[in-house]
């Protein structure tokens, strides 16, 4: 990685947005890259946009903002595409990846004229699938790793499965249900 890539993430209290902002950052710090993985909110409550951010840099990331011009922009909750302008600063050549039982030439017209590149994963989907749940922050994780290649797809799911392993201990069949929902999402994305 020659610089650093930025992405902002977009969802509602509730769906993992900054969580999965906040995994992204701790996998990718021990993967050896430097890191940011810092949420935007003030008192909203379950069901309330947020957004979260990361920097993933092969160097020391010296810039302390929010993200205004993100490489690529995630987005959990499709709903937010009707109020929230998404792909405001996204760089044409990132690219948006939206959490959607909808094709992305369903989606484009959403996105107030970005010409970038645009990916859709049903995130549902693949959590009721994996996990008996709509926890679509999984998912999304690992299609936002596939899309933005910050790291190797083998080094992300050993490090993710660690992860897993330790937060949820008492729980194998937590960890066995997020890795397959991280495998199906690669494949999807």
């Amino acid at each position: 990685m020659e610089k650093t890539v930025e992405i902002r993430w977009h969802g509602r209290g509730g769906q993992g947005a900054k969580t999965a902002a906040l995994l992204l950052a701790d996998v990718a710090f021990k993967t050896g890259k430097y890191v940011q993985g810092f949420p935007e909110y003030g008192p909203e409550r379950m069901g309330a946009p947020i957004t979260a951010y990361n920097r993933i840099s092969a160097e020391p990331i010296t810039v302390h903002s929010n993200i205004y011009t993100p490489d690529y922009v995630v987005v959990v909750d499709e709903s937010l595409l009707e109020s929230i302008h998404v792909t405001n600063g996204l760089k044409k050549e990132g690219a948006v990846i939206v959490n959607t039982e909808r094709s992305a030439e369903e989606i484009k017209p959403l996105l107030r004229g970005y010409e970038g590149a645009v990916y859709t994963v049903d995130a549902k989907k693949i959590s009721i699938e994996a996990l008996g749940k709509n926890f679509p922050n999984s998912p999304m994780l690992a299609a936002t790793v596939a899309v933005s290649k910050v790291m190797d797809k083998e080094e992300f799911l050993t490090e993710m499965r660690a992860s897993f392993q330790h937060k949820f201990a008492k729980k194998p069949e937590v960890i066995d249900g997020n890795m397959k929902a991280l495998e199906m999402a690669f494949i999807e994305a």
